[in-house]
């Protein structure tokens, strides 16, 4: 049984996620932390993550500035991470990783199952196609969405970019210009509106033809499901930082 600490749990994803272990019989919520102690939950509700004395592994769906002092008590108590949070900057990631020396950290920008396979496609169509064919992803989400590109538009433009020896550029302000679209970018677009969940396509156009890879999510419950599934995966895990290719490979 994987005892969880829900950071971030009277929030959207928070409340997804404590309705998904509900229905769970190889986890339960210990504890969770929230500014918003006031919300009765069917777990004891802290306001600071210092507060909690008991759980294995820490699931965050709340802010990036939460981040410094969560990374500081998963190594302070060997307490594995599971980090869902977006919006985190260059160094954050970098702080992410310094503490994964200490203890184990499933950090993606995603934690979909379904992105992550886009990302592999994406990855394998650009190998195929070579640079023929010009690369543009659009993301869409809802107008409550804070960061613009998604956490998610940039892990499928760096997966692309992998593959291609890092040799594009990223695109966000096409219109702030007027010349010709450079052969060696990829442009990323962001789309807020009413209250779309979550969509991403990646499309290849070439001469005469267009491919397109596309994503859509129905409800953020695809989200809690692979943060769930991190967690019990990451439970008595080795220091280390982790990711949803650790975690399929367990499956399969």
């Amino acid at each position: 049984m994987t005892k969880i600490i829900l950071n971030g749990c009277n929030g959207k994803m928070g409340n997804a996620v404590s309705r998904l272990v509900n229905d769970r019989d190889d986890c339960k919520i210990v504890a969770g932390v929230d500014l918003n102690t006031t919300i009765q939950r069917e777990f004891p509700v802290y306001s600071n993550i210092n507060q909690v004395h008991e759980g294995n592994v820490i699931i965050d769906f709340s802010h990036p500035s939460c981040l410094p002092d969560l990374l500081e008590y998963a190594v302070a108590n060997k307490t594995p991470i599971v980090i869902a949070t977006t919006g985190l900057s260059d160094a954050d990631i970098e702080n992410i990783k310094s503490a994964s020396k200490a203890v184990a950290v499933f950090f993606t920008f995603n934690m979909s199952l379904g992105i992550n396979l886009l990302v592999e496609l994406s990855k394998t169509a650009s190998k195929i196609l070579g640079d023929k064919f010009d690369v543009e992803i659009i993301e869409k989400h809802h107008n409550q969405k804070i960061d613009a590109p998604s956490g998610t538009a940039i892990m499928l433009a760096n997966g692309i970019n992998e593959v291609n020896g890092g040799k594009y550029n990223y695109e966000y302000n096409r219109q702030a210009k007027r010349e010709k679209r450079d052969a060696k970018e990829i442009g990323i677009h962001a789309i807020r509106g009413g209250n779309i969940v979550g969509e991403h396509e990646v499309i290849f156009a070439g001469h005469d033809e267009v491919i397109s890879l596309s994503h859509s999510a129905g409800s953020k419950e695809v989200f809690a499901v692979g943060a769930v599934n991190a967690a019990i995966f990451l439970n008595e895990r080795p220091a280390g930082l982790y990711d949803m290719k650790d975690l399929i490979s367990s499956i399969n």
